[in-house]
Parts: structure tokens; C-alpha cells; sequence
């Protein structure tokens, strides 16, 4: 049930494409973006600095506090360059919206892209990591429950893994609601993402459950913007190793009757590796694809949770998890 890969489309900066527009006409190429992740997404590329026509190579900026306010000034001459950015930002992330992207990859520290602890300079040229770029700001207020995310932080195997599965169940989500979805069609969304939603919060679940089962008394385009902003909600909430493992005992339990005595210790073997630290997720999830295609049970069988995004993109190494 995982999207089509070729219909997930990502925004992202052109710096991390090896796109030479930086402010020295350099690049910041990120190995796992193009490599990697880019094998299983469309990017859609974005400088703004380029786009709104200050070139390469180009006189450094950076933000400064003034007054309550900040500006986007140059750092040699001092030119003020907010209002061009700001405008430049609301008719560039507006235009974005017919991109139906799926997610978005920024450069971290730049003053029109970095999404957090970017650099404020106070009047006397001292620092402080408390600023949003420019750019990033007018994207995060446009476009609320995209996944957004930095370069920088998906070095964290976890916040990687994180921002790929909410990429993937954006698209999805996206895609129930884009045409003339039904009743029946949420409830079958809600439920094949049951085991996905337990693992990062069980509360939202229920909620969202709830939610679901009253979506005939709210108008529909309501129930699809509540739906849309609470399931992705969820699924930013780090998902923790005590709450994967209640879910992968829980995913065991619809094999009381299928498993012999060998394979049912040898999954549970898995699944307390897992608890301990020793072995990744897809340790556990594997086996248990295994044994959901051997038995062909059905109900796991449409759960996202085994299947989340491709398979390619989940860690193979052990990592230290929440717990």
C-alpha cells in the first residue's frame, strides 16, 4: 500500500542537489538525498536567493534583529533585502501549492532557508541560534502539516526514518482526499495505519478514531483538513521502542494459531532484541513480513506499519532509540 514512488515529490534546496547557487557558487551536495533518497522521490528544487535575482556568486547575508522585527541584510554593504525575500517568498510557496509535494528538505544555518537555530545578529554583531530563515518561515505558515525537515538533523538515523515515513503517509493522506473520497475509504485509511499510529501515539489513535467514526456529521472538506492535520500530527511524535515493541507483540498475536512452537521463539527472539537495543526495527518487521506472507494474514497484511515506505530507505544499523 505504499505510494507511488514516481508521485512523491519533495521540495527541496538546490544547494543539496550540488547545484552551484550558493553566495560563493558553491554547492552543499548531500549524498543520502541524491543517492539515496532521490532514487525513491521526484525533487522539486528551490533557491531563493537565485530565484528572486541576487545570482552567484553574491555578497554573503544575514538576519538582524530590529526593534521586534527581522531583517535580511547584507553583510558588507548592509542592504536590506527582507521586503524583496518576503514577497519573492509568498508568491514562490503559493505557487508550490500546485506541486502537490509530499515533503521538504532544507539547508540548515541559511537566513532564508534554515528552519531553526539560525543565526540573529543583535546591533553590536553579537549572535544568537533563536532565527528561522526567511523563506522557511513563509513555507512552514503556508503549508502547516507538510514534513519539513533539515539536512543537518536527517544524520539522526531516528529523525531521518521519521521524516521519510511521514513523506510516504503524506502522500497517501493526500491522495485519499484529493478526489471524491468516501466514508468507507477513511475508515479503511484509519485502519491500515492502526499499527503505524499505535507506535507513535496511541492517544492520537484513538482520537483520530473517534474522529473517523463522527466524519458523517462534519462537512466533508472539515473532516479531510481535521483528519489531515491530526494524523500528521501523530506521526511526528517520535516513535519510542517501548511502543514499537507493544506493537510488534501485539502484530504476533494474530499468529497464536499459525506459528509452531521454533518460529513463534524465534519471533519473539527478535522482537526483545529489538527491545534491548541489539538489533534495528527491521529485524522484527521482516520476520513478521515473513510470516504475514506465508500464513497470508490478511489483516497484517494491510497494515502500513509493515510497509511503510521503501524498504531500501529503513536503517539496517542499530541506533539509539527513544525508549
Amino acid at each position: 500500500m505504499t505510494a507511488a514512488r514516481s508521485s512523491v515529490r519533495v521540495g527541496i534546496s538546490s544547494c543539496l542537489l550540488g547545484e552551484p547557487v550558493r553566495f560563493d557558487a558553491g554547492h552543499k551536495r548531500d549524498a543520502f538525498l541524491t543517492d539515496i533518497f532521490g532514487k525513491f522521490v521526484e525533487w522539486v528544487p528551490v533557491c531563493p536567493e537565485m530565484e528572486c535575482g541576487l545570482g552567484a556568486p553574491r555578497e554573503p547575508m544575514r538576519l538582524v534583529r530590529e526593534g521586534r522585527g527581522v531583517a535580511l541584510r547584507t553583510v558588507k554593504t548592509n542592504t536590506d533585502l527582507t521586503e524583496r525575500m518576503e514577497t519573492f517568498a509568498e508568491q514562490r510557496t503559493s505557487a508550490l501549492a500546485a506541486e502537490r509535494l509530499s515533503g521538504y528538505v532544507l539547508k540548515k544555518d541559511s537566513p532564508s532557508c534554515g528552519l531553526e537555530r539560525v543565526k540573529l545578529y543583535d546591533r553590536n554583531g553579537v549572535a544568537e541560534r533563536s532565527a528561522r530563515g526567511v523563506f522557511a518561515a513563509a513555507l512552514i505558515e503556508r503549508f502547516p502539516d507538510l514534513p519539513v525537515e533539515e539536512e543537518g538533523r536527517l544524520s539522526n538515523p531516528g529523525l531521518r526514518e521519521n521524516f521519510i515515513e511521514r513523506v510516504f503517509a503524506y502522500s497517501r493522506v493526500r491522495s485519499l482526499f484529493a478526489g471524491d473520497w468516501t466514508l468507507d475509504a477513511l475508515v479503511r485509511f484509519h485502519t491500515a495505519h492502526k499499527l503505524m499510529l499505535m507506535a507513535h501515539s496511541p492517544d492520537a489513535y484513538r482520537r483520530l478514531g473517534r474522529l473517523t467514526a463522527g466524519a458523517s456529521a462534519l462537512p466533508r472538506k472539515d473532516v479531510a483538513q481535521l483528519y489531515t492535520t491530526r494524523f500528521m500530527s501523530a506521526l511526528s511524535v517520535l516513535a519510542t521502542r517501548r511502543r514499537h515493541t507493544n506493537v510488534l507483540q501485539h502484530a504476533l498475536g494474530y499468529f497464536k494459531k499459525q506459528l509452531d512452537r521454533a518460529s513463534k521463539a524465534e519471533l519473539l527472539d527478535a522482537i526483545d532484541e529489538y527491545r534491548r537495543g541489539l538489533v534495528p526495527l527491521i529485524a522484527p518487521v521482516t520476520l513478521l513480513r515473513h510470516h504475514v506472507r506465508v500464513h497470508q494474514v490478511e489483516y497484517l497484511a494491510g497494515q502500513l506499519y509493515l510497509d511503510p515506505y521503501p524498504k531500501e530507505l529503513m536503517s539496517t544499523g542499530a541506533y539509539k532509540q527513544p525508549r
